[in-house]
């Protein structure tokens, strides 16, 4: 092969790439749309917030590490990441996005192959004749669509805003396992409380069953005082029973998210209840502009609408031309031994145009599909941002709120308590009557259950912000 020959086929080349680089695209501008929500947060300050808050980095940056400071806690999450199968799937999912992307961006370069081929035949169907033999070996180009009008491109747009949907809906998935399994033992810890609450009014309600039956049998209480007693005292044992059962159910929950049993040194010294706990981080809400960042599931829905956009460019380019290649060289031979003599060069340059005529409106409904597919991921990408803003605001309304519930209903259990106690002292002193100590056994009881309750849900309210503002997907 000539020098000069050599460098035409290069320029050609070269001029294909150009050519390949410069294609247009019909794929509409992608603007994203309108912020659907309020500029700011509902009972919050956004325009001038104060100023720790202020100088307090956003959740999402906050490694999970950070945040859940508990050596139990972080064990299990630990634990989680490694098992959880919901999460396995979602880092398998990422996987097969990418391979599906290299698959569509490979379609833009020509892909060469070798082959060999020999073919025997004897033309004479009368078995009369010579066999003549062809043998072949070529390198070539096969049916390579040369993407003047972007249609391949758009295809590959489309394909790496999913593989890039897919990596955020990895994040979000982590994001919603770390803030599960701190809920999940949170609630725990907090069975444990209610059962060490309702362990010690039973053994209260027993010993005043106890005195009541000793005063029904001295005819100094009457039986319905002692019937009384007696009711107050299997009720207990029945709530006792019941939050057994909904312990174990809470830690069976646990272990599902975990993806193996839990450890028995997760709930160490749990006896102590949630007040023992380091307190939690109070976290910033920000402006609602800023979820479009931090969260990932947002940024993964608007991946999908990059992506419905995109294939609004390939329907389009559906209408036009499509420019095909196929070529090759090598050597032909009617003997194998001749295959790499002089004059045996043979060479195929097929290029083709397909230019659509008449489809029945195949096209044209190809490309109301990719419309109204753009529409549907900006509702849904929409909607992503509503469901975000509404769980960011009710999380920001019980910060705002359960210390003042949870003083008040501390206040409530301590009075309750006094007030046991000076029933107890007037039922044992013949003054008080035994309706009136079970009441003050019971209000006493469900003050001390409401009060744990609230410092549960407010410990959940915390995960649950630092879960909405994107919290959880980052470690150290």
């Amino acid at each position: 092969m000539s020098k000069h020959t050599s460098r035409i086929r290069l320029a050609a080349v070269a001029g294909a790439a150009v050519t390949l680089l410069s294609a247009c695209s019909l794929a509409p501008k992608y603007e994203r749309p309108d912020l659907p929500v309020p500029t700011a947060f509902p009972n919050t300050n956004a325009a001038a917030p104060a100023a720790p808050a202020a100088q307090q980095p956003p959740a999402a940056t906050i490694a999970w590490q950070d945040y859940f400071t508990d050596p139990r806690l972080v064990k299990l999450i630990e634990i989680a990441l490694a098992n959880n199968r919901d999460l396995r799937v979602s880092v398998l999912n990422i996987e097969q996005a990418r391979a599906q992307f290299q698959i569509q961006r490979s379609a833009l370069f020509p892909a060469l192959n070798a082959s060999a081929s020999q073919t025997r035949q004897r033309p004479s169907t009368t078995g009369i004749g010579n066999v003549s033999e062809v043998d072949q070996v070529s390198v070539g180009i096969t049916a390579w669509e040369i993407d003047f009008f972007g249609r391949i491109a758009s295809l590959k747009d489309a394909a790496l805003a999913q593989y890039l949907a897919t990596e955020e809906s990895r994040k979000a998935a982590q994001i919603s396992l770390v803030s599960a399994v701190a809920t999940g033992w949170l609630t725990v810890l907090s069975d444990d409380e209610f059962l060490e609450i309702t362990r010690r009014t039973m053994e209260t309600r027993d010993e005043s069953l106890k005195l009541t039956k000793l005063r029904f049998d001295n005819g100094v209480a009457s039986e319905i005082d002692y019937r009384f007693a007696e009711s107050q005292a299997e009720t207990a044992r029945a709530a006792y029973a019941q939050q057994q059962r909904l312990r174990m159910q809470d830690e069976n929950a646990l272990a599902l998210l975990l993806g193996s049993p839990v450890p028995p040194e997760a709930f160490a010294g749990s006896a102590a209840g949630l007040q023992a706990l380091a307190p939690m981080q109070d976290l910033p809400g920000g402006l609602p502009s800023d979820l479009l960042t931090e969260r990932p599931d947002i940024r993964a829905a608007e991946q999908q609408l990059i992506a419905a956009n995109a294939n609004i460019g390939a329907a389009r380019a559906a209408f036009f031309p499509r420019v095909t290649l196929t070529s090759s060289i090598g050597t032909a031979s009617t003997e194998f031994s001749g295959l790499f003599k002089s004059g045996s060069k043979a060479w195929v340059f097929a290029p083709q145009v397909t230019l659509p005529i008449f489809d029945a409106g195949r096209n044209r409904a190809g490309l109301d599909s990719a419309k109204a597919e753009r529409e549907i991921a900006v509702a849904q990408y929409e909607k992503a941002i509503q469901t975000a803003f509404r769980e960011v605001a009710d999380a920001l309304a019980g910060q705002a709120t359960y210390d003042e519930q949870l003083r008040a209903l501390i206040a409530q259990a301590n009075a309750e308590e006094i007030r046991f106690k000076l029933s107890d002292m007037r039922y044992r002193n013949g003054i008080a009557s035994g309706l009136d100590l079970l009441d003050a056994q019971r209000s006493l009881y469900t003050a001390q259950l409401a009060t744990a309750q609230a410092r549960q849900a407010k410990l959940q309210n915390q995960v649950a912000l630092y879960k909405t503002l994107g919290g959880g997907w980052s470690t150290k």
